[in-house]
């Protein structure tokens, strides 16, 4: 009596969030802007700042960028909160029942990866800084592996608690830091004069700056759908997307432009920051990692139809620890790139799913299971993932965009075709 119940402190993994769960603007942004902030994401801004004059070209590309990822998971962020439903459940709807375990596997894998990449990557730089020995280096995998998945297990409010905590301070120091940058290369003036020192296409660096979260994005709806309001998730969506993950871009390539440095932590170094340096590293990394295997033990639930959420968050964490001693720090990049091309189809047959076939109003999760497989959703997305990885331009982009119209098209056929099937 007056407990919490399983479902709620598992945090609805089978189910959609009901209205006494949901929550308000600043939850959702703060949990949002703490998974966008993510040292690879600087990096991958530090790839353009050194190819393009900072204005108007290098802010335009940034801009540009972000603008298309913050519309794509607006989109989502919107399904998410009129459904209570997130990603994997909504896969359910036009994958079929058995069918949608296959997004469950992308989505899981991709995220454990990068559980993987941020784990190996804040021992081998602390082992760096503190000027330790290699042999460091495993046992501080071991001890980030299970610090990170701490926040996940006790679930939405430990990723809550934890973000407006550091937000809030990585915010700051970012903003001290880029005040620091201007002035060491001669205020605004000295800035706009800095020429490139390498050359990339406009094409290949917007991609760069939507590949940087992507993936991540089509899962924010685990936290959208929370949201007690579209206007709420929505807003929160954009805040993150746009203007948290564009500064995130803009810190990188601002380091890149003004010191040759993409690297945060360095940058700091450079500006006598290292010890908030240091702080920063760890929260900023910590904020990404808790979300990723959260989306990690949500996907396990839904491949596994199972409510034990918190169970699926140790299992993933103990995995991505392996991952990161058996050195996947060295090989992850070009793999996660390519997971990266093959997640944004299955959110563009989501939003197809939601907007075309079932005009913007789902029927009960128990519908979406009576069909094994839908093989209309399975043959779109493959069509797309291919069109994405073959065809020039933004392949993530390439790839939503293909899969809206082909699983539009293929249903409007089917329908005609047999109009009283149930499963198509």
């Amino acid at each position: 009596m007056g407990g919490r119940s399983d479902d709620s402190i598992e945090d609805y993994p089978q189910s959609p969030v009901p209205t006494h769960a949901r929550r308000g603007f600043l939850s959702t942004a703060v949990i949002l802007l703490g998974f966008t902030f993510f040292s690879a994401t600087m990096w991958g801004g530090g790839a353009i700042g050194v190819a393009f004059p900072f204005w108007p070209d290098l802010i335009a590309v940034i801009l540009l960028g972000n603008l298309l990822l913050a519309g794509y998971v607006v989109a989502l962020a919107y399904v998410s909160q009129k459904s209570g439903l997130n990603t994997v459940l909504m896969g359910r709807y036009c994958f079929g029942r058995v069918g949608s375990r296959w997004p469950d596997l992308v989505l899981g894998f991709t995220q454990i990866g990068w559980y993987a990449w941020g784990t190996a990557t804040i021992a081998i730089l602390f082992t760096g800084l503190l000027d330790l020995g290699d042999g460091w280096r495993a046992p501080l995998m071991v001890l980030f592996g299970v610090t990170f998945c701490w926040t996940a297990f006790i679930g939405y409010r430990g990723l809550e608690r934890l973000s407006l905590v550091s937000v809030p301070l990585m915010c700051l120091l970012i903003v001290v830091s880029l005040a620091i940058a201007t002035r060491d290369a001669g205020g605004v003036a000295g800035v706009l004069s800095i020429a490139p020192t390498a050359t990339m296409g406009v094409g290949e660096a917007v991609t760069i700056v939507v590949g940087t979260f992507i993936a991540g994005g089509t899962q924010a709806t685990n936290w959208t759908r929370f949201s007690d309001t579209p206007r709420t998730a929505v807003g929160a969506a954009a805040l993150a997307f746009l203007l948290g993950n564009g500064l995130m871009v803009l810190v990188g390539a601002y380091g890149a432009l003004v010191y040759g440095e993409s690297d945060i932590v360095q940058v700091l170094a450079m500006q006598g920051l290292l010890a908030g340096g240091v702080v920063m590293l760890f929260l900023n990394i910590w904020t990404t990692q808790d979300n990723t295997i959260y989306n990690v033990s949500v996907a396990g639930c839904d491949l596994l139809r199972t409510n034990r959420r918190r169970l699926i968050t140790l299992g993933g964490a103990g995995l991505g620890t392996v991952l990161a001693l058996l050195g996947m720090y060295d090989w992850l990049v070009p793999y996660m790139e390519m997971l990266g091309t093959l997640v944004p189809p299955i959110g563009g047959i989501i939003l197809a799913d939601f907007a075309v076939v079932h005009r913007g109003r789902y029927p009960p999760l128990e519908e979406a299971s009576r069909c094994a497989v839908r093989w209309t959703g399975v043959v779109a997305y493959v069509a797309a993932s291919v069109i994405a990885i073959y065809s020039p331009g933004i392949p993530p982009l390439t790839g939503i965009v293909a899969a809206f119209l082909l699983y539009g098209a293929g249903n409007w056929i089917e329908a005609r075709r047999h109009p009283s099937a149930d499963c198509r």
